[in-house]
């Protein structure tokens, strides 16, 4: 970081008079703090952060300097030792009014070595999370979903000790293994037992969970919430109430096996959205189109029942939809998986959190196991002429969102009010890029919004004098 940088940092703190998501201040003027959970939780968060040493904010954010550059940058090295894995911060120093001030950098680091800790206390007590301008405690789950991925575990083929193997000898079961043998000769020869095992059905004569789920006659009497929970509602909001008062027009749970789960939640999808019909004028010809497509939905519902997260930290939480009258919403337990991120969904092939369970829906002709259930959501939805999907996600969920009519078509105050509320604390362009991910690009929502509203004086930028700096946020007024 260059001086002038790290001085519009510090003018942009004392201006917003807040930390953020990305930046921690220290006053370091009588002594070096104790940073480990802001290097625990920068390191794990996307991107990264910067602590800053030298300015107070119990002293109204003023610059107070720190007491010792070369012993405080030594001291928070020694810190960054004490972490698992070791950090390595980049620090810069500049000097504002004649006080010095240091920041140290810290990078984010490769999913494969999350999460980043406090070797003193363990991952349990010293995984932090970035949560607005504080670092916040990972739960259990987070740190085990790092640890899941990080040695393999998939919770899949965990034993199901109340079952019996004849508890998935069921007429599914026989058609799975009808089917695998015409599409794979080569374990024909096997028995049935031996293919059980190799495909993740079975495990010390036991049935897995993956085979509950795919054969059971009823999966949901060993695990009652591995199911769908879905509801449609009058309005935009859980609260809205129909004219006759009425809180859900449709509202089911939805068990089985999970192609049972697929095709049933599939019906209640399509029950409850519209359907247009629209007459060619020049052939006569009569074309339904539905509020969504269908072809996305069917992709969304089967991505969440193989790639949700079975582990006993989710297994009580099923699967939910979520119709209101201007969008759809489905959301599975387990954020993304892996070294996926955002920004690389669909783009490029993902870590598998359920590799069985995703070969045997493939088996059943269900998917094609080819990566390409979220290009094809995206292709629908565009053909459609419909807003791209928007996609969210942390450690304890993955939820994706689709709007039945144009960007265009929201009312721009409502947009407005969004962002005014949104930017209540001082955002980033690549903050309110992650907010309106799917529904409209960064370029568009600063043309179309936040370059009027700041002409309006509803938004200020944090550094006017440097519009185009890197470390701009926007602040409602």
């Amino acid at each position: 970081m260059l001086d002038n940088e790290l001085i519009d940092m510090v003018k942009q703190i004392q201006l917003v008079r807040s930390e953020s998501n990305n930046v921690e201040i220290k006053a370091a003027n009588k002594g070096c703090p104790k940073v480990r959970d802001s290097l625990s939780s920068f390191s794990n968060q996307s991107g990264g952060g910067v602590i800053i040493f030298g300015v107070d904010e119990n002293d109204g954010y003023e610059v107070c300097g720190v007491y010792d550059t070369a012993d405080l940058m030594k001291k928070v090295e020694a810190q960054c030792k004490e972490m698992t894995p070791v950090i390595r911060p980049l620090f810069s120093v500049a000097s504002i009014d004649g006080k010095t001030v240091v920041s140290a950098e810290i990078q984010e680091i490769d999913n494969t070595d999350k999460p980043c800790f406090y070797s003193g206390v363990g991952r349990l007590k010293g995984s932090y999370v970035r949560s607005g301008d504080a670092d916040r405690l990972m739960t259990e789950y987070e740190v085990y979903s790092y640890e899941a991925f990080k040695k393999s575990i998939h919770d899949e083929l965990r034993i199901c000790e109340r079952a019996f193997t004849k508890d998935i000898q069921t007429n599914a079961f026989k058609l799975y293994f009808d089917l695998l043998k015409s599409k794979k000769p080569n374990l024909a020869e096997l028995s049935n037992e031996e293919i059980c095992r190799l495909q993740g059905f079975t495990d010390e004569g036991k049935p897995t969970l993956t085979g509950i789920m795919l054969f059971s006659n009823y999966p949901q009497a060993f695990f009652p919430q591995l199911c769908i929970t879905a509801v449609s509602v009058p309005g935009t909001e859980i609260s809205s109430t129909a004219s006759v008062g009425e809180r859900f027009i449709d509202n089911q749970r939805i068990d089985g096996t999970l192609v049972q789960m697929l095709n049933d939640a599939l019906v209640f999808v399509r029950k409850n959205m519209k359907t247009a019909t629209i007459i060619d004028p020049n052939t006569g010809k009569r074309t339904d189109k539905t509020e969504y497509p269908v072809i996305a939905i069917r992709e969304l519902i089967l991505n969440a029942l193989i790639h949700r997260d079975y582990s006993i930290h989710t297994d009580t939480t099923p699967i939910t939809i979520k119709m209101f009258s201007n969008r759809f919403e489905i959301e599975n337990p387990g954020g993304l998986y892996g070294r996926m991120t955002l920004d690389r969904l669909g783009k490029v092939s993902a870590d598998t959190r359920n590799p069985k369970i995703a070969g045997a829906m493939e088996i059943l002709g269900e998917t094609e196991n080819r990566y390409s259930g979220i290009p094809t959501i995206i292709n629908a939805m565009e053909e459609s002429g419909l807003p791209a999907p928007k996609f969210e996600s942390d450690r304890g969920v993955f939820k994706v969102t689709l709007y039945n009519s144009a960007a265009e078509s929201v009312p721009i105050d409502d947009i407005e009010t969004e962002i005014l509320e949104f930017c209540k604390t001082p955002r980033s362009r690549n903050e309110i890029a992650e907010f309106f991910n799917g529904r409209m690009t960064i370029a568009y929502v600063m043309e179309r919004y936040v370059k009027p509203m700041i002409a309006s004086g509803r938004l200020i930028m944090t550094i006017p004098e440097k519009p185009k700096s890197k470390y701009q946020k926007f602040l409602a007024r």
